[in-house]
């Protein structure tokens, strides 16, 4: 595989709370990868069910806290603090990586010199079967128009399938902690004024919904979010208007298919 200088160091993040159910396969998604420059931190908010015993049987193969927070953009904060990689990105506790996602991405940076990379996904559920398929699709179409002003009008950027190198984290600056459901959608905003992603067709990783996820319980709560956020960058009428027409759509679209 090369030497370590040939590999560009990798940081990944995970905040995690009360997740145990999940955590395990989204570790092993990762130190399974068997990519030589990595750095992976589980930053826990202080869980009360079997994290501390998962994360303790890994060893000295990954760095974890466990300690409380404000919250999910603020423990992924805290693991950007102390991470030293030139890649960066976060996964979030019950997501995780499909097989030789790391070496794709330090490949695609170094040949590139791209300041961010987005791929594509899956949607699985609590028992990691496919779901969703038609969202994936559509999220996949419009990332062939990738650009600030799609941007704007939805989220097409899949957040466990996007990595973005530390310049980049120094221009953007930290996540907001006071967001919930769209930290990520507020950084993709500052980060798009800095340079488009670039897009790979490859998915990158399986995101989960779950009885008890954001993504499965609070989606309509996550799109007002998304909607105040927006006008932070956006603040013409027109834009925010189109966007809330285009989740009215999606709302619909979800009550069919949740």
């Amino acid at each position: 595989m090369g030497t370590l200088m040939d590999w560009p160091k990798i940081s990944i993040i995970t905040p995690s709370f009360n997740q145990g159910r999940f955590l395990r396969q989204t570790i092993d998604s990762i130190i399974s990868q068997d990519y030589p420059n990595l750095e992976y931190i589980v930053m826990d908010g202080g869980s009360t069910d079997e994290t501390i015993e998962i994360l303790q049987s890994y060893g000295n193969k990954i760095r974890w806290f466990s300690e409380k927070d404000h919250g999910q953009a603020d423990a992924i904060n805290k693991g950007m603090a102390l991470a030293s990689g030139e890649i960066l990105t976060y996964i979030n506790s019950d997501d995780y990586y499909l097989p030789d996602v790391l070496n794709l991405v330090a490949r695609e940076f170094s040949r590139t010199d791209c300041k961010w990379l987005t791929g594509d996904y899956r949607i699985v559920d609590q028992d990691n079967r496919k779901i969703q398929g038609l969202v994936v699709l559509y999220k996949k179409f419009w990332r062939n128009f990738s650009s600030a002003s799609i941007l704007s009008l939805l989220n097409y950027i899949v957040q466990p399938s996007t990595f973005w190198s530390r310049d980049l984290w120094s221009r953007t600056g930290q996540f907001d902690i006071s967001l919930r459901y769209t930290l990520d959608y507020d950084l993709w905003l500052r980060a798009i004024k800095v340079d488009l992603p670039l897009v790979v067709k490859q998915p990158l990783s399986a995101f989960r919904i779950h009885k008890s996820s954001k993504g499965g319980t609070g989606y309509q709560i996550q799109f007002e979010e998304e909607l105040l956020v927006l006008e932070r960058y956006h603040p013409n009428s027109v834009i925010v208007r189109a966007h809330r027409f285009h989740n009215s759509l999606i709302k619909l679209i979800y009550k069919i298919i949740k």
